[in-house]
């Protein structure tokens, strides 16, 4: 397995978001992870910073991490064709570093635009349509796209790097993950569901990586971990929950009966390396080949992987070779 470091732009100002990409390079983190919100989850979070952004600064700010958005909706706030364009752009920047993650989005995000939430089965049908048109556009030459939801007249990139940038799919289903098989590159999934693993590797060959995360709240004081941990409280209702919800202050009703103890069961809190490892455990049984850490709270960043240093990741890598 692989170990990432997760860039969580919703609870960190910009700035930091570079200076701790640098500092988890030289800590040992395998790889690193983005997210691409307009908005955050909880009004407490306090930030939402331009990814694409910052994805330049830190392709210039970095040597050698590769980058990855986890992830990007291609069907609202961005046309494809735009899409395809910044990731090729960021591909050159890093050279060659980046992977693109790409998801059918959260209401949160892309209700911005004025143009409403489609359904679920539509946004599935958009986002077919979306990689179609992304995966085409790498590829250098004009493309033509008449689709029923999108449309692409006489477009080109004229910057590509030089290998076409790999292209992330998340997958929470079976039917995003028969999407995510014939036309992804890797699958990216949130929650570590042996079933979908099992269906994208038969359908697109075992081999393909398979990205996951998990929030944590390290901290020497476990207590004040678990009282940070409970800002995860939005992700306990489901996907389902989330993805239709339009703002912050709807998370928060949503989430105001969640109790810690709800939250604990998913966030490894305080400074136990077994708890960690039992924590990835569940991700390396259903199959995951890399695994990136989200640590709660925009302070407790250096703590974290001067930790993770020293102690997390050679305990890992000696547990997951």
């Amino acid at each position: 397995m692989e170990f990432g470091y997760t860039l969580l732009c919703e609870q960190t100002p910009p700035k930091q978001l570079v200076t701790d990409l640098v500092e988890a390079e030289d800590a040992g983190f395998s790889y690193s992870v983005i997210s691409d919100h307009y908005f955050p989850w909880l009004e407490e979070m306090g930030h939402s910073a331009y990814t694409w952004s910052v994805l330049g600064a830190l392709a210039q700010a970095t040597d050698r991490i590769p980058l990855m958005t986890f992830v990007t909706c291609p069907i609202m706030r961005y046309h494809p064709a735009v899409v395809a364009q910044k990731a090729a752009t960021v591909g050159v920047l890093s050279d060659g570093r980046f992977t693109l993650g790409l998801g059918a989005g959260e209401n949160l995000n892309e209700h911005v635009v004025g143009r409403g939430w489609p359904s679920a089965d539509v946004r599935h049908e958009m986002f077919a349509e979306a990689v179609e048109i992304i995966r085409a556009l790498f590829g250098g030459d004009y493309v033509n796209y008449r689709g029923r939801h999108f449309n692409v007249d006489s477009a080109k990139l004229y910057d590509l790097p030089d290998e076409p940038v790999r292209i992330g799919m998340a997958a929470s289903g079976h039917r995003s993950a028969h999407l995510a098989a014939r036309h992804a590159d890797a699958l990216i999934s949130d929650q570590p569901l042996g079933d979908v693993v099992r269906l994208f590797n038969n359908e697109a060959g075992v081999g393909k990586p398979v990205y996951g995360q998990i929030p944590i709240a390290f901290g020497d004081d476990p207590e004040e971990a678990k009282r940070r941990a409970h800002m995860w409280r939005f992700s306990v209702p489901g996907w389902k929950v989330m993805a239709e919800l339009p703002g912050p202050v709807n998370f928060e009703a949503a989430s105001e009966t969640v109790r810690p103890e709800d939250v604990l069961k998913a966030v490894p809190c305080g400074n136990n390396v077994e708890d960690y490892i039992e924590a990835v455990q569940q991700w390396s049984d259903a199959g995951f080949t890399h695994v990136s850490f989200c640590q709660t709270g925009a302070d407790h960043q250096k703590d974290f992987r001067t930790w993770a240093e020293y102690d997390l990741l050679p305990a890992l890598r000696e547990r997951f070779p």
